[in-house]
């Protein structure tokens, strides 16, 4: 099959689906890492209640932060899979792209 042919046949059909069950693999992922998350604001808590250093608090803040960002960028992953895959254009799928780095760009 040429290119040409590649292209009208991807842009004519919809795109390729996404692997079964990982919708729900990536809830139960982000779950998880908010349960996580979740843990590690009551260990700030903690750490304030015990009087326990700025530094070491702001070291924990750190981290938990980091941990929050990598758990929106994982979101963001799974927002501009789907988008794409619902797209019915390769045209739809590249406003898509589009749209989710000007969230990136909003919200990073």
């Amino acid at each position: 099959m040429t290119k040409k042919a590649v292209t009208a046949s991807t842009s004519s059909s919809k795109l390729r689906a996404m692997p079964e069950g990982y919708r729900e693999e990536h809830e139960r992922d982000m779950v998880n890492r908010l349960r996580r998350i979740e843990g590690q604001v009551r260990g700030l808590v903690d750490m304030i209640e015990k009087g326990r250093t700025c530094e070491d608090i702001a070291t924990q803040m750190s981290a938990t932060r980091k941990a929050m960002d990598k758990a929106f960028y994982r979101m963001m992953t799974c927002s501009l899979l789907e988008a794409v895959q619902e797209s019915q254009s390769e045209e739809d799928a590249i406003k898509e792209v589009e749209r989710s780095a000007r969230l990136l760009e909003k919200f990073a």
